[in-house]
């Protein structure tokens, strides 16, 4: 009795906890539960904490509320011009009514990868290659425009459609790069033109810039320099004027004679013969006057008057030489006399004052060794 007791308590604990866990619905954020009685939609369940009638109600399917993103597989599509690329799209999705995407259609999903593709090869089917590689946003726009207008009625709102990737076959790849090639090879080669252009013309423009002003510096220092020579000879006539007129004044000052002049010009002898090159002299007319003077004015200065030349003119017999002879030949003796008169005769002249002595021609011709009167620096009438 009592076993049987128990028994039918536990039946009524697990009868009561299942019926709590039919009853009690939880429902978790975003998501929308769709509820069906017999079979039949009853209602949508929100988010958190649902009651429904257990074993007549039903929570059939659970939709996810939230932005969802599906990659589909590359897709093969002809263009135009009969070239058949790959494309794969990703498509940005969100149901908007749980009702519409659970009983208007059967797997949204699928449908709309259907519809992708569908859509994307009538839109590149009217480009070229060239054409589908460069209009992305456009592809991308006519896609989401056809995909949001198919699935409106299935309660799904189509945000984003974009390509991932369309890629052409191999041998326009090979093409392509060929063609990109020879345009990048190109730009260089138009660029470097340019670029060289360029250069030349602002080095061409460097150089004149340059030119002009290495000329109006030629200019300038030329002018320069002609007024610092204009006034460099200037200042030098008027030193040389200055020296003139100093030295023409100290000549009048001194009161210079002819013997000063004379002087003067012999001064001027030896800087004529400078020079090891010098082998032929020309000598001034000038000089041979001036030495004239300068010997009449030492023979002044010394007291000999200017015609010193003896009225007699003693004859000095031939230039040949002769042997010596004794002081006993007659012929000797008549010599050495007629040589000391004109001696005396001489001293007479240089001093009229005084008396010539009177030599002993004797003496002169046995004494060799005795003075002659007629030496240089031996003084007359001693």
């Amino acid at each position: 009795m009592g076993t049987a007791l128990l028994v039918l308590l536990l039946l009524v604990v697990l009868f009561v906890v299942v019926m709590l866990a039919k009853t009690v619905r939880i429902v978790p954020q975003a998501r929308a539960g769709i509820v069906e009685r017999f079979g039949k939609y009853k209602g949508t369940l929100p988010a958190g904490l649902n009651i429904v009638i257990p074993f007549i109600d039903r929570l059939r399917y659970l939709i996810d509320l939230r932005e969802q993103v599906v990659s589909f597989p590359p897709q093969p599509v002809i263009t135009e011009d009969n070239l058949v690329v790959s494309i794969d799209t990703v498509i940005y999705f969100q149901v908007t009514d749980p009702v519409a995407a659970t009983y208007e259609i059967a797997n949204y999903i699928q449908a709309i990868e259907q519809l992708t593709m569908t859509t994307l090869r009538n839109i590149v089917g009217g480009m070229d290659l060239e054409e589908t590689l460069t209009s992305r946003d456009s592809i991308n726009s006519g896609l989401r425009g056809v995909l949001d207008e198919a699935t409106g009625k299935w309660g799904i709102r189509v945000n984003r459609v974009e390509l991932k990737g369309i890629d052409p076959p191999p041998s326009i790849k090979d093409s392509m790069e060929k063609q990109m090639r020879a345009d990048r090879e190109k730009r260089a080669v138009i660029l470097t033109a340019e670029g060289q252009r360029q250069a030349a013309i602002l080095t061409a423009e460097g150089s004149k810039q340059s030119q002009i002003l290495n000329a109006e510096g030629d200019r300038e220092s030329q002018i320069l320099r002609a007024q610092a020579d204009r006034e460099a000879q200037i200042l030098r006539a008027q030193g040389e004027g200055q020296a003139i007129q100093t030295v023409f004044q100290a000549i009048h000052d001194g009161q210079p004679d002819q013997s000063l002049l004379a002087y003067q010009y012999l001064q001027m002898m030896p800087k004529i013969a400078e020079g090891s090159a010098n082998k032929v002299w020309v000598i001034p007319s000038e000089i041979t006057k001036a030495m004239e003077g300068l010997g009449s004015s030492i023979h002044e200065i010394a007291g000999i008057p200017k015609d010193a030349t003896p009225r007699t003119r003693v004859d000095m017999g031939s230039s040949e030489p002769l042997l010596p002879r004794s002081s006993d030949d007659p012929e000797t003796r008549a010599t050495n006399e007629a040589v000391q008169q004109a001696i005396a005769a001489a001293e007479s002249a240089a001093n009229p004052g005084r008396t010539a002595r009177s030599i002993d021609p004797a003496a002169t011709a046995t004494d060799p060794d005795a003075d002659d009167p007629t030496e240089p620096g031996a003084p007359a009438g001693q």
